[in-house]
Order: C-alpha cells, then structure tokens, then sequence
C-alpha cells in the first residue's frame, strides 16, 4: 500500500491470494489473516490492507467501531484501561480510511473517524489532555517503516491524507517537522523499529531518509497550502 502498487496488477493479486489461502492465525483456530484477529491495532491495519488488495472486511469494521472509547479513540489494552493509545488509533485510523475509500463509507464508519481525528487534534498530535506534557519524546524521532508505532509525522500525514484542514492545533507538531530537517533540505532517519523488515527499505540511522523526506515534504505541502492567505 505504502508504495502505491496497482491492487488490480497481476503481481498484487498473486501475492494477496496467496495471503488469503495459506496466512492464518494458528492460536485463533486457523483463522484466516483477512479475518483479522484481537487486538484494535493489529485489526485496523488489517483492514486497510484487505480493503485495498481484496474487498471491505464488514464484519471486521463493524468490531473496531464497537470497540471505540470514550475519548474517541482505541486501544488494545482497553480490558485494562479506558484511555485510549495514540498508537492503537493511528492504525485503527487508516484502516477506516482505506475501508471508506473502497466504497464502504458509512455515517457510522466516518464518525467514528472523525472522532478519532479529534482525538489527536486535542492533544496536538503528542500532548496529554490533562497536563499538556508530551506523552513520549520518541514521538518526536521520526522512523520508518513505522509498523504500529506512532510519532508526530506520522500522524500529520495521516491528516493530510484524510483530507483534513490544518489548523492551529497542529502547528507546534508541523514546527517539530521542519526542526528536524538537516541543512541539506533533508529529514534524516531518527530511529529504526525493532520489529523485523524482511528487505532493505530504509537507510542507517542519521543518514537522508527518503521515506521522512518525502513524508516530511507533502505534510509541510499541505500545511502550507491550506494555511496560505487567498488573493
């Protein structure tokens, strides 16, 4: 999805058969992978995923809207806690977007979206409701791939891609943006994530990002289009 591959090519729908005959879940009774499993961050990603290569999971929207909190957004220790995870809901977020985008979009689907948005919008992509501390300065460092982890461009791009209109609760996020570009005009790689990448996507840490480059760029794009005074 992340490199824009047509689902329609041959190559696409070689590879999301073979993920629908053979990826299950063992511990789930063989659930098949498309199905989803337990977990919000996991199931969100998932439904993008099918969304985009195969059909809309309904079944699999309709649990992730059922298990939206209080607060608007996800997260997958909600047994344990009713506050929500920005790194659930990022996931959770694209997932309904991608389902919207097939052609299931819904009063239900797009609310429960929105109210996610917000749910980043209010704490200004990285700062707590209640004290207005930033809740992790890792969010701050920019990685990719990102895999379920959230940070601060992260988020923004999402925005962008959503089609939301920037406004002043992003400004300090889009500020940190442009701090962390190199003199060079380039955003480096801040950090890499433990999970494992089966292929090289990314360069060494502290080296030009292409990936935080291009993302940096379009978010600031956006930003700035939005923000620019009409003539």
């Amino acid at each position: 999805m992340d490199l824009g591959l047509d689902p329609a090519s041959d190559q696409a729908r070689q590879m999301i058969d073979r993920v629908d005959r053979h990826l299950v879940f063992d511990w789930l009774d063989h659930r098949p992978f498309l199905h989803g499993e337990t977990e919000p961050c996991i199931n969100g990603k998932i439904l993008g995923v099918g969304a985009y290569f195969k059909e809309p999971n309904e079944a699999l929207a309709d649990l992730l809207l059922s298990e939206q909190l209080a607060d608007g957004g996800w997260n997958c220790e909600a047994a344990k806690s009713q506050r929500s995870s920005f790194h659930t809901t990022i996931c959770v977020l694209k997932g309904l977007l991608a389902y919207e985008r097939s052609g299931r979009k819904s009063a239900a689907v797009t609310g429960a979206r929105k109210r996610g948005e917000e749910y980043l919008l209010e704490r200004r992509m990285f700062r707590t409701l209640r004290t207005g501390q930033a809740i992790d300065k890792r969010w701050l460092r920019f990685a990719y791939p990102p895999f379920w982890h959230y940070d601060v461009l992260r988020g923004l791009d999402y925005l962008r891609n959503a089609g939301i209109e920037p406004d002043a609760r992003v400004h300090e996020a889009i500020g940190i943006v442009l701090e962390r570009a190199h003199q060079n005009g380039r955003w480096p790689l801040n950090l890499v994530h433990p999970e494992h990448v089966p292929l090289a996507m990314e360069t060494e840490v502290g080296r030009a990002s292409r990936w935080n480059t291009l993302r940096a760029l379009r978010v600031l794009r956006w930003h700035e289009t939005s923000t620019r005074p009409s003539k």
